[in-house]
C-alpha cells in the first residue's frame, strides 16, 4: 500500500470530484463531502486493505495522509 494508490481508491469512491487530491487535502472540506461518501470511504478501506475503521476514529483524521497512516497501521 502506498499513499498514491490510497488516494486514487480514496478518489474513487465520488461520483463527480472537482478537486485534485494530495496527501495534505482535508477530506471534510470538499465541497462533495456527505455522511454518505465517509460510509463508502470506510467500504472501500475494508474491501481494499481489510481494514475496519470505527467511525469514531475517521473523525480524528484530519487529511487523506491521516487516515492513510490510519489505515496502514491496522493492516497486518
Amino acid at each position: 500500500m502506498d499513499i498514491n494508490s490510497f488516494i486514487e481508491n480514496f478518489a474513487g469512491q465520488f461520483a463527480d470530484l472537482s478537486s485534485e487530491l494530495t496527501p495534505e487535502t482535508k477530506f471534510r472540506e470538499l465541497p462533495e463531502w456527505t455522511s454518505l461518501e465517509a460510509l463508502l470511504v470506510l467500504s472501500m478501506i475494508d474491501e481494499e486493505y481489510d481494514v475496519v475503521l470505527k467511525p469514531e476514529e475517521m473523525r480524528k483524521a484530519g487529511t487523506i495522509q491521516d487516515l492513510y497512516e490510519l489505515t496502514a497501521s491496522k493492516i497486518g
